[in-house]
């Protein structure tokens, strides 16, 4: 069974195993999902990575993944894409290490960079097809975005997407502040609401989206057709 982890004083890292699975805590925030054989989660993280079917196959090449926790994101994009580059952005090593440990991080092939994410977007000159964010700070009863999301993070996000790439990001009650930071940014956006969660997970793309091109797509793969009947995607309005 896995253990309660202390990290530091000022954070507490658990690993709780329900059923078949296991859950990562973060100050009490539910922040990854694993279940062993299984690449999706049944929650947010399909969601978060399901924007990859907006693109071919030969432009899922580079990913990368701000605030990667557990990996849950990371291992439905390796699912999708998986001879791409992935890269994971992770500012606490103490989760890092529980998530080599109990929720086989290294078996995706992930670039771990520990770092604070508003520092490697201002500092790294590599170019991504797709970005997902999944960053937040606080406890259970706090949790929000960092106060530079949305601005200026998701401009720095966006400024290192490549030709045709997406931005996606991860929202509570941030998500109308985020759609229109991304409306801002580019020139479509979708929304995808998960059933029995808060998130809201916004994408922009200076291309033309669907939410019913992602649907039928969600729905003829096979690793997301299952979690797909719990998605509800539509333009966001901002209001």
């Amino acid at each position: 069974m896995p253990p309660r982890v202390r990290q530091s004083r000022a954070n507490r890292v658990e690993v709780k195993q329900s059923g078949k699975g296991r859950a990562l805590r973060i100050d009490g925030t539910f922040a990854s999902w694993y279940e062993p054989g299984k690449a999706v989660t049944g929650s947010v993280w399909d969601a978060l990575a399901a924007p990859l079917l907006l693109l071919p196959r030969s432009r899922r090449d580079r990913v990368l993944i701000l605030g990667l926790g557990g990996g849950s994101a990371a291992r439905v994009a390796r699912a999708l894409a998986p001879r791409a580059r992935i890269t994971g952005v992770e500012i606490d090593a103490g989760v890092v290490r529980v998530a080599r440990r109990w929720f086989d991080l290294d078996g995706l092939d992930v670039e771990v960079v520990k770092d604070d994410a508003r520092l490697y977007l201002e500092r790294t000159r590599r170019r991504f097809d797709v970005i997902l964010d999944d960053v937040f700070v606080g406890n259970r009863r706090t949790v929000r975005k960092p106060d530079w999301l949305p601005d200026p993070g998701l401009d720095l996000a966006a400024s290192l997407l490549r030709p045709g790439g997406i931005l996606v990001s991860n929202a509570i009650d941030e998500a109308a502040s985020v759609a229109c930071e991304m409306r801002r940014l580019f020139a479509n956006t979708l929304q995808i609401e998960i059933e029995g969660y808060d998130n809201r997970v916004v994408v922009g793309a200076g291309f033309p989206l669907s939410g019913r091109v992602l649907r039928t797509a969600l729905m003829r793969n096979p690793t997301l057709s299952p979690t797909a009947p719990r998605f509800k995607i539509r333009k966001f309005s901002g209001r």
